[in-house]
């Protein structure tokens, strides 16, 4: 009886992060031509503050992130930055998950994680540095800055109803 729970749990886990990963890219796709490059205003990001109320969405926000970028964005270089941008984070988010019980807390840090690693990005699109680097790095931090600030009460509100922490 104990294999069919742990096994019950982990396709659960999987499925979840498999709904995550297909709202990622369905949200992405549906603002293309504004979710690539300097500028980005992605809606999927405010999934990125899924990791806030259950640490174990992350991979289905990663994977989506991954996915689009491989093949809607600039190809593998787009899934390695963008995945190692996301990765740290959600992981940073993920760590303080016991050590900031505070769910508004949580949400303000993560907008602040995202937003300052938006310089992974820039440097992928400007590696030689300079002032391509900075303005990339200026436009691409105030849009993730402003798609995540809106979506954060968006998102705590949802899990009023939703309970996103319960859903694992």
């Amino acid at each position: 009886m104990q294999k069919t729970v742990t096994t019950n749990s982990k396709g659960k886990a999987i499925t979840m992060n498999g709904i995550v990963m297909a709202l990622y890219l369905g949200l992405t796709i549906l603002v293309a031509p504004v979710s690539s490059g300097p500028v980005q205003f992605r809606i999927s990001e405010s999934l990125n503050h899924l990791v806030v109320f259950n640490r174990k969405l992350m991979w289905g926000v990663l994977g989506g992130v991954v996915v689009y970028n491989f093949f809607f964005g600039f190809g593998a270089i787009d899934a390695l930055y963008g995945g190692l941008q996301s990765f740290i984070s959600l992981g940073l988010t993920a760590l303080l998950h016991k050590r900031v019980p505070n769910v508004i807390a949580r949400l303000a840090l993560n907008t602040v994680f995202f937003t300052a690693t938006m310089c992974i990005i820039a440097f992928m699109l400007a590696p030689n540095g300079g002032a391509a680097f900075w303005g990339n790095y200026a436009t691409l931090a105030l849009s993730e800055f402003a798609t995540m600030a809106v979506a954060a009460p968006v998102m705590y509100w949802i899990n009023k109803s939703v309970h996103f922490e319960k859903r694992l």
